[in-house]
């Protein structure tokens, strides 16, 4: 008996110290690792507005499906009303970006200051803005004189110039325009010649119109009509004159090639303004897609001359 019982005893005390064993084993075993915090998203969101030249708009445009197809939580809205008025919505506070075909004015800084905007100054792209005529006009090129004195009103007629027995219709951007004010101011008035003449203004018979595919549209229909878009608006249905700055310069068409190596003489940039230097958040990122590498690519795509 004393032998079985023996038996029995060594065999609860080994049972009894597996469990226990087993139970110290699991209780050693470290705990699960908590989960880690998601990470703060950093896709990018919100809405923002550019306003003004309708020069840039179509640029400003394909940049902004872009940006808004790489960020689907960003909302963009363009509209291109003018330099002027883009300008005047960066002054007073409605748009986030101004796009300007035309430098801002000493006098539109000054009043920008006075509402508490800093206007910052970002160049974007270049153009080379064209003088374009109807395909079936044997006029090839014109100087810069030739062009300030149609566009003054002294020369109506094209055979004044080699052209056909017909008058000249002189179609412009309107007053609000930042391409109506460059025109002006280096062709109409022939800056930086020895010719230049700060008096000088649109003669009274030039039809003045709210938007640069109007004028194409009016040169494509017109044999005899002259217009200015920015060459991204050129279009096969019209014809692009090759410039000269003087009667003895070379006459040069616009193009992507001769607006980066200077030799055209219409060239002028095309630039972006914000209340100060954007330095975070959707509009930086956004003008940091403009100019990098990407979206420099879209400038050629678009027509316009890319960054050097």
């Amino acid at each position: 008996m004393k032998s079985k019982l023996s038996r029995q005893i060594g065999t609860i005390s080994v049972a009894v110290l597996l469990a226990l064993a087993l139970a110290i084993t699991g209780c050693a075993q470290p705990a699960l690792a908590p989960a880690p915090a998601p990470a703060p998203s950093t896709e990018l969101s919100g809405s923002f507005n550019v306003i003004g030249s309708n020069t840039v708009t179509p640029l400003t445009s394909v940049w902004a499906e872009d940006f808004m197809k790489m960020h689907p939580k960003v909302n963009i809205a363009v509209s291109g009303p003018g330099s002027g008025a883009g300008i005047a919505a960066l002054i007073n506070g409605t748009t986030d970006i101004c796009q300007a075909s035309r430098t801002i004015k000493q006098k539109e800084i000054e009043q920008a200051r006075a509402n508490g905007v800093e206007p910052y100054e970002i160049q974007v792209a270049t153009d080379a803005l064209s003088v374009v005529v109807h395909p079936s006009n044997p006029v090839f090129e014109l100087t810069i004189a030739q062009l300030s004195a149609i566009y003054t009103g002294k020369i109506t007629n094209w055979k004044e110039v080699g052209g056909n027995d017909a008058t000249i219709v002189v179609i412009s951007r309107d007053t609000n325009s930042g391409t109506h004010v460059f025109f002006k101011e280096h062709v109409v008035q022939m800056k930086g010649l020895s010719t230049e003449d700060k008096s000088l203004e649109y003669g009274p018979k030039v039809l003045m119109l709210p938007s640069t595919e109007q004028g194409v549209s009016e040169v494509a229909k017109n044999p005899n009509a002259i217009f200015y878009p920015g060459l991204g608006y050129v279009t096969g249905k019209v014809k692009p004159l090759a410039i000269k700055t003087t009667s003895d310069s070379p006459g040069v068409l616009p193009s992507v090639e001769t607006a980066l190596d200077a030799t055209y003489p219409v060239a002028r940039p095309l630039l972006y303004y914000t209340n100060e230097a954007p330095t975070a958040g959707i509009i930086k990122a956004f003008i940091d897609y403009c100019l990098s590498s990407e979206g420099q690519a879209k400038v050629i795509e678009v027509g316009y001359v890319p960054l050097q």
